[in-house]
C-alpha cells in the first residue's frame, strides 16, 4: 500500500514511518509549518529541517504553511492529502500519534472522508519500551524543546539515549513527551541515507523549565 507519512522531524513521526516502511511504501512525506507557535496539531521547532530529512530519505516532500488556527489546520491537512492522492496515488496515511485523542481522531476523520486508511503504529505504546526501541534501532534524536517542571536547560541539545531515559524517569512527565513536555529532532536513523550535522545552534529560554534548541544551520553528511 502506498502511504503518505505526516512528519515533523521529531522522533515519533519518523519512527512511525520507519516501522511501517517495512510493510508498505512511503510514497511521500507531508509537513506543515504553522504560523502560530501554539499550534494544536503541528510540531514547530526546527520544522524546516524536514527538507534535509526528506532529501536524505530520497522521498518527495509536500511542505505547506498552515494558518495555525485551531480547526482551520484540519483544512490544511485535507488540502495536502488531496495533493498526495493526486500526485502520488496514496491509499493511506501514517502518523506518529502516541496518546493524543485530539490529534488522532482528527486525522482519522479526515482519512475517512478522503477514503484513506489511517495508521498510527505507536498508538498507546508503552513509552519506556518505545524509547528503548528507538535507541536499539539506531535513532539519533536530540531534545529541541522543553516545557515541563523537571526539565532544565541542560537537556536541550542532548541525545535521547539510556542516560536521558534514566534521568527522565526521575521526573513526573510522560516519558515520551506526549503532552509537549519536550520536543525532538532526528539527526540519524535507518531511513536516512545521510545524517544531519548541526553546524550552528542557539538556546533560548523563557524560564527555568521552558526553552528551545534552535538549529540555525545544518547539512547532510555521509554516515
Amino acid at each position: 500500500m502506498k502511504l503518505a507519512a505526516l512528519i515533523s522531524g521529531g522522533k515519533d513521526s519518523i519512527y512511525a514511518a520507519y516501522i511501517i516502511s517495512n510493510q508498505h511504501k512511503i510514497a511521500c512525506l507531508i509537513s506543515f509549518k504553522s504560523k502560530r507557535s501554539d499550534s494544536y496539531m503541528f510540531h514547530i521547532p526546527n520544522i524546516d529541517l524536514v527538507k534535509l530529512q526528506a532529501e536524505s530519505m530520497d522521498i518527495p516532500l509536500i511542505f505547506m504553511e498552515s494558518s495555525g488556527i485551531k480547526e482551520k489546520e484540519l483544512n490544511d491537512i485535507k488540502k495536502a492529502l488531496k495533493i498526495a492522492i493526486k500526485k502520488y496515488k496514496i491509499e493511506g496515511v501514517v502518523s506518529g500519534a502516541l496518546a493524543s485523542n485530539y490529534q488522532k481522531s482528527r486525522i482519522d476523520n479526515i482519512c475517512n472522508e478522503l477514503k484513506l486508511k489511517s495508521i498510527a503504529p505507536l498508538w498507546h505504546v508503552n513509552p519506556e519500551q518505545y524509547l528503548k526501541d528507538l535507541i536499539i534501532n539506531n535513532f539519533k534524536a536530540i531534545i529541541t524543546g522543553i516545557a515541563a517542571d523537571g526539565l532544565t536547560k541542560d537537556f536541550l541539545g542532548k541525545e535521547i539515549n539510556n542516560d536521558f531515559l534514566n534521568k527522565i524517569k526521575k521526573t513526573k512527565i510522560h516519558l515520551a513527551g506526549e503532552g509537549g513536555e519536550y520536543e525532538s529532532l532526528v539527526l540519524d536513523c535507518p531511513l536516512l541515507n545521510k545524517r544531519l550535522k548541526i553546524k550552528k545552534a542557539k538556546i533560548e529560554m523563557e524560564n527555568y523549565c521552558t526553552g528551545k534548541f534552535i538549529v540555525e544551520d545544518a547539512e547532510l553528511v555521509n554516515k
